[in-house]
């Protein structure tokens, strides 16, 4: 159940980093709320998940989810860059996210 808990903390930071570019500096108030939210429940599911998983584990892997997933909605959504470079950097994050999973 971690690896759930810890997939679904990850695709919750990627909403708040996306909300957190909606939400235009805390001026739009719904994104405001739903950013702030999607911060505690990602909070909240990484704790979960780090009762059972090892920290650096955990939280690579959370923070590489985030990552990634902020990179690809910003190529997709707000027309980010989309450079052979940028995506060999991110095909090298899921790399090591793999990585880390098959170790633990």
């Amino acid at each position: 159940m971690a690896w759930v808990y810890l997939f679904a903390a990850g695709v919750l930071e990627i909403g708040w980093a996306v909300g957190l570019k909606l939400a235009d500096g805390f001026t739009r108030p719904l994104a405001s709320v739903l950013t702030v939210a999607s911060m505690i429940t990602s909070f909240g599911f990484l704790s979960l998940a780090l009762r059972d998983l090892p920290l650096g584990t955990a939280y690579a892997i959370w923070t590489g989810i985030g990552t990634v997933g902020t990179a690809l909605l910003g190529i997709w959504l707000f027309g980010d860059q989309a450079s052979a470079m940028r995506l060999g950097s991110i095909a090298l994050i899921i790399s090591g996210i793999a990585g880390l999973k098959l170790v633990s």
